[in-house]
């Protein structure tokens, strides 16, 4: 039977191991993922700009209201502003969760071979369906960190310092 292709048994040799180790080359897609939410929290921002550009053209034309044609305009650009943050947001997460899932297989695949290595005393001690348990669970929560968290942490650390810039020069 052919080995399948990027699957990782053991850890490498490099008296380092970090999370995206397991993610192999897929720990691009989480940085990209990363940097995709953030340019979605800035972009999200945007259609409470163009909201202000609407309500500033409105009291401007005052009392004339329907003098403001640009208002409509601006709507516009709030929503497509808006749908823009959201596809970008989607893009980050697909990138993410397909790291993340990498990383979760890659985790229980080299639990497994290291189970292999250890005395059958100590698996029976322990007991299999902890062992599978504490590798399932283990692997599941770094999935849900890796898909979930980590790109909305990205998105949480950017939006203050955007929210700052557009206090300053709006």
């Amino acid at each position: 039977m052919e080995e399948k292709k990027n699957l990782m048994t053991e850890l490498p040799v490099t008296g380092k191991v970090t999370l995206l180790t397991f993610a192999g080359n897929y720990k691009y897609l989480t940085w990209l993922g990363c940097l995709l939410s953030g340019i979605s929290a800035v972009i999200g921002l945007f259609p409470y700009v163009f909201m202000w550009k609407a309500v500033k053209a409105a009291v401007t034309a005052w009392p004339d209201v329907r003098a403001a044609g640009e208002m409509i305009t601006y709507g516009w650009y709030a929503v497509g502003a808006a749908l823009g943050s959201m596809l970008i947001y989607f893009g980050a997460l697909l990138c993410t969760h397909l790291s993340a899932f990498r990383t979760a297989r890659n985790m229980k695949t080299v639990a497994l071979h290291h189970l292999t290595k250890l005395p059958v005393g100590y698996v029976k001690r322990m007991g299999s369906g902890k062992l599978r348990r504490i590798i399932d669970d283990g692997a599941g929560q770094t999935e849900t960190y890796l898909a979930h968290q980590l790109p909305d942490l990205a998105g949480a650390m950017v939006t203050p310092v955007a929210v700052l810039f557009l206090l300053l020069f709006f």
